[in-house]
């Protein structure tokens, strides 16, 4: 069996730190691959033994290209399951099997509806236990795995509670198969799924920490920033009840397979010159500095070479020469970084500034992945960048309609009845709106409702930031257009529908978003489609002279040594971006996509903004009252 490489954690020096082995892939299609390449060798070693494999399978997004992959291997290359037996981590309770909301669906639907597993060898907790038989059934679940030798693989995810299955924080490190209440954090990041977090079931049932621990083999797998600051936890810290994943440090053969933005947290990541040398890239000295500034609590200028060697640079600064260069260096990167004409400064010397001061009027096409993200990002930006004569152009890569919720749908359904009562479309979808529902997918009419309604609050959005209407494109890009949470695979007709209005529009700016952790992914489709429109494009004259700038979104910011410009906004400003920000009201309040911070997003917006001011002007650079940043996309 090809097992993933394996290296014990804390044996070679850049790896001291870490209590776990864990492979950094480059993004989750890779790590995807390397785990369904182990699971298929292990299913066919077991056949060529004519034994069962017994597999503990999890669910949640992070497994899901495992199974395709799986599942592409059964089509594709014979992969058999006919000697696998399943058993799942865990299940809401109560839960109907049938209910979209189950792990018995989403298994189904995920994975086994297109194997060849006999069905009666999947084992996923009964959410429909009685009460009183829920210890019993959950003792008895423990005993059938022993009954078929006990699990050769389990797969796990991780939430950002550091729960494995649904063993939360306070769980026994000998805990078997049981019912629990789940942690308001899980909670919350399950609400997406059931529209608000009132529908979430309160408990669940889950296999035990010391289920899981029996098992032969453990894959964690993490994908995306998100979880990064969890990971680095449990990889890094104490064995703790508080992070029941740290459990698995005591397991002989557990690997986590984590993606290039879940390991920025860990020590040989984010500050590797604590745990060995370095080679001193610009990128990794900036950040460095960067770094030492906050731990040191000093300015750029005021650091000392006694500064950088009691901090594990020295080599750093025996290559540079003295801790003066190095200061002056960064100082002068980032308050070059800082222009109030993010457009270019016209009739000036644009050697040091973030922008082209030609041509003197730009055409500038601004991308925004749902329609509120583009002024939450960088509304003062766009502010300034039409008060300064350049054509501005907003691209709305999707509707927005699946975070309109059902109660701001019924009321402007019930505005129009009230304004045209004979109107049986109207009519009907008021009592769709009405009807007690899973909460699964919407009706075309109702995602129609739910788009106008997002479309006109970016309409006005733009109209009060004065953009001309004629420059507000909504391309509605078919990938999301489903009803439900769960999207479409990227498709050609996303990339072309994109290529094509840059190719009309032939911009010399483009803005796109770079905002990976939002908690639906959409932001991740909507930078590959652009990703592959740019490779499309690459050849055309025009893609030479468009610079593209890269900002975040609701979620998080640039760390100070990535940003290429930062754009300063006044007192005024940020209360007119805040003005902006208020026409989407049906993101305002009680928003179904929160993720895991339950600020409004004008909110957030200020805060980021304000907080990127203040980090600047600990580093030495002038005081602003907020601060919209951005780094250069080179391909």
């Amino acid at each position: 069996m090809t097992t993933i490489n394996y290296k014990p954690a804390g044996q070679f020096e850049e790896t001291r730190y870490e209590k776990i082995h864990n492979v950094i892939v480059k993004d989750s299609i890779e790590g995807s691959l390397l785990v369904a390449q182990e699971i298929a060798d292990l299913i066919r070693d077991k056949q060529a033994l004519d034994q069962h494999c017994v597999l503990g399978l999890a669910t949640g997004s992070s497994p899901i290209k495992v199974y395709e992959e799986l599942i592409r291997m059964h089509r594709e290359d014979g992969l058999s399951f006919r000697n696998v037996v399943t058993f799942n981590l865990d299940e809401y309770y109560p839960m109907e099997k049938d209910s979209h909301h189950s792990y018995f669906f989403f298994m189904h639907q995920h994975l086994f509806n297109h194997i060849d597993i006999k069905p009666e060898n999947i084992h996923i907790p009964n959410g429909l236990v009685p009460i009183a038989d829920v210890q019993q059934y959950c003792i008895d679940y423990d005993q059938k795995m022993i009954d078929f030798g006990g699990l050769d693989l389990q797969l796990l995810g991780i939430g950002r509670t550091g729960h494995v299955g649904f063993n939360e924080p306070g769980s026994h490190y000998n805990s078997g198969t049981r019912s629990i209440t789940l942690d308001h954090i899980t909670k919350v990041d399950a609400a997406p799924s059931f529209l608000g977090i009132d529908n979430v079931p309160k408990k669940a049932i889950t296999m035990g920490i010391e289920t899981v621990r029996n098992a032969k083999r453990i894959i964690l797998l993490g994908w995306g920033s998100n979880k990064a600051a969890i990971l680095q936890e449990t990889i890094e810290g104490n064995i703790s009840s508080d992070v029941p994943a740290t459990y698995l440090q005591n397991h002989k053969n557990t690997s986590f397979i984590i993606d290039k933005s879940a390991a920025e947290e860990l020590t040989r990541i984010k500050t590797p010159w604590l745990v060995g040398s370095c080679v001193w890239n610009k990128e990794l000295r900036e950040k460095a500095i960067v770094w030492l500034c906050h731990t040191t609590k000093k300015s750029i200028l005021k650091l000392l070479d006694s500064d950088y060697n009691e901090y594990g640079m020295s080599d750093l600064l025996s290559l540079e020469g003295s801790s003066y260069d190095l200061n002056i260096q960064m100082f002068n990167k980032l308050q070059h970084s800082i222009t109030g004409w993010p457009g270019g400064k016209p009739n000036a010397d644009d050697s040091s500034r973030p922008e082209r001061a030609e041509p003197r009027q730009k055409r500038v096409l601004i991308f925004s992945p749902h329609p509120g993200d583009a002024v939450i990002s960088m509304g003062g930006t766009i502010d300034r960048l039409v008060e300064q004569g350049h054509e501005v152009h907003i691209a709305y890569q999707t509707s927005g309609n699946i975070a309109v919720s059902d109660n701001e749908a019924l009321k402007y359904a019930e505005i129009l009845d009230d304004m045209s009562p004979d109107n049986k479309g109207t009519e009907h979808i008021i009592k769709t709106l009405n009807l007690e529902s899973d909460h699964i997918s919407d009706s075309s009419e109702i995602r129609n409702l739910k788009g106008l309604i997002r479309k006109r609050e970016a309409i006005s959005t733009a109209r009060f930031l004065k953009v001309s209407e004629k420059n507000i494109h909504f391309l509605n890009l078919p990938f999301y257009e489903t009803g439900t949470i769960k999207k479409n695979p990227l498709q050609q007709v996303d990339i072309d529908i994109t290529a094509k209005l840059i190719e009309d529009i032939k911009p010399h700016q483009l803005y796109i978003s770079g905002d990976l952790a939002d908690p639906h992914g959409t932001h991740k489709t909507c930078q590959d489609v652009l990703m592959d429109a740019f490779k499309k494009l690459k050849p055309a004259t025009f893609m030479k002279d468009c610079w593209i700038w890269i900002y975040k979104g609701s979620w998080h910011e640039w760390e100070i040594n990535q940003i290429d410009m930062a754009v300063p906004m006044s007192p005024y400003q940020v209360l007119k971006k805040r003005k902006a920000i208020f026409f989407h009201q049906s993101q305002k309040d009680g928003v179904m996509f929160q993720g895991n911070d339950t600020r409004a997003f004008w909110v957030r917006a200020e805060d980021k903004n304000t907080q990127t001011a203040k980090k600047y002007h600990k580093l030495g650079l002038a005081d602003y009252e907020a601060l919209e940043v951005f780094t250069r996309y080179k391909f």
